[in-house]
């Protein structure tokens, strides 16, 4: 098989070499052997590939900037991002192509930072951090999370890690997902339309979800006001899963405690953005999932056992539905 990594020059994002890609086909055993592998920094590079590509690697923004009719032998499409809402509706995507994302690779950090994330809320960190900017000494004392309740939107590979290391700490952990199938790291699982009935119950609510047309804005400001005033919000999935001007509002309003936000209605956030002085409130730059010495070995692992399911005659667990968004 052609395989094609396309990493843009001027990408921000961590770049996937033809290294890692060979160590994870040695890894990968049979799968792993006999493919060609071009790597391309540019458009011409594709080009210049693209009559004999099969399987194409690269970042949902990549994908949106090349011209896929020029590739006719392309079959197979891994992108390196669990969140592919970049390239929704998917009409860019040619017909009988089918689209991959890496989806569980982000679990064991994204786990961790949510726990912290947690834990900031509950010791009043985001509070501290607006008190120190001001000069203003404030205590605020704290407990131990054991026993808080922490209500997780979407429990894929993000979510599932967040509560798995949540209940490690005790904490009660409420799944939302479509449909209300058990999972193994939650105490309870509630369908979507739950929603209302769970937040006034929540002292942390992690967004961990797709953007799709039903996600969009999930946490509007008539939600936000359905939440406890003791209640933080973490979003680790995208920003425009919360409104946040509403989101910010209520942090000025304090009708809730506090917020960890990793992601954002526009990446970077510019500087004039309100968001930046909002209180209570701590900013990361969308890294919260990304563990640089695994991501792209996770990656690849996740590719190559697509190709074995694919070989198998199976349908690979990282297949997006186009239907669904995911």
């Amino acid at each position: 098989m052609h395989i094609h990594i396309q990493e843009f020059a001027d990408s921000p994002y961590l770049k996937l070499t033809a290294a890692e890609f060979h160590e994870a086909a040695a890894l990968a055993g049979g799968i792993g052997e006999g493919h060609t592998l071009t790597v391309g920094e540019s458009e011409a590079e594709f080009a210049a590939a693209a009559p004999g590509i099969e399987a194409l690697i690269a970042t949902p923004a990549a994908i949106r900037r090349l011209d896929l009719s020029i590739a006719p032998k392309l079959r197979l499409i891994q992108s390196t991002s669990a969140g592919v809402d970049p390239l929704a509706p998917f009409d860019m995507i040619p017909d009988g192509v089918m689209l991959l994302n890496n989806r569980g690779v982000h679990a064991d950090r994204a786990g961790e930072f949510a726990i912290m994330a947690m834990l900031m809320l509950a010791t009043h960190m985001p509070a501290f951090a607006t008190d120190q900017r001001a000069h203003r000494w404030q205590r605020r004392s704290s407990g131990t999370v054991a026993g808080m309740r922490a209500t997780i939107v979407g429990v894929g590979g993000l979510g599932g890690g967040a509560a798995r290391r949540a209940r490690q700490f005790g904490i009660h952990v409420t799944g939302v997902r479509n449909g209300a199938a058990p999972h193994p790291d939650c105490d309870a699982t509630r369908p979507v339309g739950d929603l209302d009935l769970i937040l006034p119950h929540t002292d942390f609510l992690l967004l961990t979800c797709p953007l799709t047309a039903a996600t969009r804005n999930l946490l509007d400001a008539r939600r936000l006001a359905l939440l406890p005033p003791h209640a933080g919000v973490i979003n680790m999935g995208r920003g425009a899963l919360v409104d946040q001007p509403a989101l910010c509002a209520a942090l000025r309003a304090g009708s809730i405690a506090g917020a960890v936000l990793d992601v954002f209605t526009t990446e970077p956030v510019p500087p004039d953005d309100p968001v930046w002085d909002t209180p209570n409130l701590v900013m990361t730059p969308h890294i919260s999932s990304d563990d640089p010495a695994r991501y792209n070995a996770a990656t690849l692992a996740s590719f190559f056992a697509a190709l074995r399911a694919l070989a198998a005659g199976r349908v690979p667990a990282t297949l997006v539905d186009f239907a669904r968004g995911y």
